[in-house]
């Protein structure tokens, strides 16, 4: 995957990129690489002490190796030192600094105005981003920092395309950085104080307890003081309506569902300009931004991934660029369901889960290569995999992922076979090269390194089916072509499965266990490979090239006309 040209950072005047970045997140070292690994021309990260993730896995170490990784890969790393700083936060200030200007990254973000004087007349060196937390949502506070000696700025959540478009034409010397992906917080910007009421826990020095998303219940208090909760029944249900009036609107009700679960009203769906990702290209955002330091591994690999190809596509044929294959792969990632948030500047309802605000989706992490013998992968086991299972081996360096299908497990560390591994005593297994029916050994050795992410299809509950049907209806009435009696009539399926709570799981494929075949041809299927109802398949894709498996819809054709 192509990378954009790199900005010298010891060049000290604003040199705006020819391409748009791809900036990923980083919360340790081996989300780190694996972003580097997967596109990233651009990767923040910070330490606990002065940032804004607590948790951060960054040690000091990490931290300068990690510096010293991105840049032998030609990649630009961004610490992060955007806290708004109470006075105990002052005395450590220098030695922060100090120990910044030491690593040498390729710039530091900051939102606290102290912060940013400090930092420009202590380290003048340093290149200095304006944080998303310092609410930049228009021009003229763009060109105030850039007055102050930002070179980059990275535009509030809230801001809309119309909006940064403007701000684009009027501020053409100064980088501009926007989110295009990930979770969003109920006040976009970050400048929350709902964390520090609920839980005595600061989001804005970085140990947000995400209390916009705990389960709210709605009570009654009674004229004689009391106060009881009001539990709804199949008896009362149709007697209440719930809705939330802010003073200025009167008389505009927003309502709010509450169930036995309880309510969901500041619940946001995730971040996703992937359908609109070429407006952002088309104006020169400089820096495209995803979210998620404290994200999997996973979602960091695939996330990178599907935009890297975006992006690289884009510049390519402009023209004739569509998002569709690309959200396909983003699906694959655990999510709350998409949403353009502000990009149109109105904020829908469409981009709020009012059900619940579990993230999930059809697929998971199946594990990671950890070696590549001459002979096998030696992967490690990141969730259970059962005999039958297809496993897709998603290479950095190929558009299609390479599937398998493993009836049985081999324990890398004793040869013992298994037919079931369990992720909790971290095992690794070996996957042999002879098991791949459609590459060679040194196409195996040469596309898949190291730290290539595996996926499979996940078993999911019903209510979780209808829940992705009912994000998907959401996303579709977002982008104008979704039908409001459908996502009602979703709405109604979703909220049935809720309550019937079952939990009997299903995957969308006809391939969980030893039975069952998708017809497209995957390495290791012996019911494919095998069985005289795939004998015009097989004939079809013996004419494909290398790698490549029949569509579903040339599966499904050759198995009816042979059935036939």
């Amino acid at each position: 995957m192509a990378s954009v040209t790199a900005i010298n950072s010891d060049q000290t005047e604003s040199i705006r990129p020819d391409r748009s970045e791809l900036l990923m997140p980083a919360g340790n070292l081996e989300k780190l690489k694996m972003a580097v690994l997967y596109g990233a021309d651009a990767i923040y990260m910070g330490t606990p002490d002065m940032s804004l993730r607590t948790k951060s896995q960054m040690s000091l170490d990490d931290v300068v190796e990690g510096i010293e990784f991105a840049h032998a890969h030609g990649k630009r790393v961004y610490l992060t030192l955007n806290l708004f700083s109470h006075n105990k936060d002052i005395d450590k200030l220098p030695q922060y600094v100090e120990t910044v200007r030491k690593v040498k990254p390729d710039g530091l973000i900051v939102a606290d105005p102290g912060v940013f004087m400090f930092v420009k007349s202590q380290a003048p060196e340093l290149e200095l981003h304006v944080s998303t937390q310092a609410n930049v949502c228009s021009w003229q506070s763009v060109k105030f920092w850039e007055m102050q000696g930002a070179k980059l700025v990275v535009m509030g959540r809230e801001v809309s395309y119309k909006e940064l478009a403007e701000v684009r034409e009027k501020c053409p010397d100064i980088k501009l950085e926007a989110f295009v992906h990930g979770s969003m917080c109920m006040t976009y910007s970050g400048r929350c104080l709902l964390s520090n009421f609920m839980a005595e826990r600061g989001a804005n020095q970085g140990s947000c307890a995400n209390s916009c998303r705990w389960k709210y219940k709605v009570h009654m208090k009674l004229r004689d003081g009391t106060v009881r909760e009001l539990k709804l029944s199949e008896e009362n249900m149709e007697l209440f309506d719930f809705f939330l009036e802010e003073e200025q609107r009167p008389g505009e009700l927003m309502q709010i569902t509450e169930d036995e679960r309880g309510s969901y009203i500041l619940n946001s769906r995730d971040l996703c300009i992937m359908p609109k990702l070429s407006d952002y290209l088309s104006i020169g955002v400089d820096s495209l931004k995803v979210e998620g330091r404290g994200k999997s591994p996973y979602y960091v690999a695939l996330v990178a991934r599907a935009y890297r190809m975006a992006i690289d596509d884009w510049y390519e044929d402009r023209d004739n660029w569509d998002p569709e294959a690309y959200m396909e792969e983003l699906a694959t990632v655990p999510n709350r369901g998409y949403t353009l948030a502000f990009h149109d500047g109105r904020l829908t309802n469409y981009a709020h889960g009012y059900e619940e605000t579990s993230t999930f989706a059809e697929w998971e992490f199946a594990g990671m290569v950890s070696e590549v013998r001459d002979d096998a992968f030696i992967v490690d086991v990141k969730n259970r995999l059962e005999a039958g299972d297809v496993i897709e081996l998603v290479s950095p360096y190929l558009r299609s992922p390479i599937p398998i299908r493993l009836y049985e497990f081999e324990d890398a560390k004793n040869g013992k076979i298994q037919t079931i591994v369990n992720p909790g005593t971290k095992p690794q297994v070996r996957i042999p090269f002879s098991l791949f029916d459609h590459e060679d050994p040194e196409m195996l050795r040469q596309h898949v390194p190291v730290m290539t992410v595996l996926r499979k299809e996940r078993a999911l509950t019903p209510a979780q089916w209808e829940r992705l049907k009912h994000d998907s209806e959401a996303h579709d009435l977002e982008l104008g072509r979704g039908d409001e009696g459908l996502y009602e009539r979703k709405n109604v399926k979703l909220q049935a499965a809720m309550d019937a709570d079952q939990t009997k799981r299903s995957t969308k494929s006809p391939r969980l266990g030893t039975e069952g075949c998708c017809g497209r041809g995957c390495n290791g299927c012996t019911m494919f490979w095998y069985d005289d109802k795939y004998e015009k398949a097989r004939a079809l894709l013996a004419k494909s090239e290398q790698g490549k498996l029949l569509t579903k819809q040339q599966a499904k054709q050759e198995v009816i006309k042979k059935v036939s």
